[in-house]
């Protein structure tokens, strides 16, 4: 794919990953959409990208569809979507406090996992609708999984199960598009600097960096854009779920 003067949509695109990946696309000569319900941080990094903020809400089908409506308005149909949206809780299967609180378990699965899928149908089906490049590809989707799919540690039942269906989609979805044109590829970040590693204590943050064989530190978000763009860039790669971790794999705890 040719990314120059195409245009991409990027989910929980106002920081971390989703912000170093809209930054990455920009610098590729992409026009950038970013969805998040940050207005502040995202509306700034829209501005400084020259690209557009829309207020998401990716379990809404309606905020959706009224960002979709935005994004194309401005920019066309999207060529690419990155799903960076998500949030992660712990809380153990039985913990101090009693058994797991199923809303809890449910809202992260509600998040992480239906609201990428529920990102990933709606943006396709705009996709669907644009003239066929090289290859007869319409467009590339994104989605962000982590290493916690595979090696899930203690207090992350719900995360680990969202984004374990996270990257259990992948190749579904990409033979359900396969004749529409469109690829669709997962990414699972191990232990990346992200908005939400900022808040903790400095000895807990070079506990996980000491974690992961090589290198031993934590993963930036921009090798998380990078391996995004090469994605894009790539046209062969499709139902894939690629592992972007420094080899680590992760202990109970």
């Amino acid at each position: 794919m040719n990314l120059h003067g195409i245009s991409a949509i990027i989910t929980g695109g106002a920081s971390g990953l989703g912000a170093a990946t809209a930054e990455a696309l920009h610098e590729a000569g992409v026009k950038v959409a970013l969805w998040d319900l940050n207005a502040e941080k995202g509306e700034a990094l829209a501005a400084e990208l020259g690209g557009i903020f829309c207020s998401v809400d990716v379990t809404d089908e309606d905020t959706i569809a009224s960002a979709l409506e935005k994004s194309v308005a401005a920019h066309g149909a999207p060529s690419i979507l990155i799903n960076c949206a998500g949030i992660a809780i712990g809380e153990k299967t039985i913990g101090k406090n009693g058994p797991h609180r199923i809303e809890s378990f449910k809202k992260v699965l509600d998040i992480n996992l239906a609201g990428t899928f529920n990102c990933t149908r709606l943006v396709a089906a705009e996709m669907e609708k644009r003239e066929p490049g090289e290859d007869g590809e319409r467009g590339v989707i994104i989605n962000t999984a982590s290493v916690a799919a595979f090696e899930g540690q203690m207090g992350q039942a719900a995360y680990a199960a969202s984004k374990a269906g996270v990257a259990g989609m992948t190749l579904p979805v990409a033979r359900d598009l396969m004749n529409v044109g469109i690829r669709v590829n997962t990414i699972a970040p191990g232990i990346f600097w992200t908005p939400m590693m900022a808040g903790m204590d400095q000895k807990v943050q070079d506990a996980l960096a000491a974690m992961v064989p090589f290198p031993k530190r934590l993963g930036k978000p921009e090798e998380y854009a990078s391996l995004a763009l090469e994605i894009c860039r790539n046209t062969m790669i499709n139902g894939a779920v690629f592992r972007i971790d420094g080899a680590i794999r992760m202990q109970p705890r």
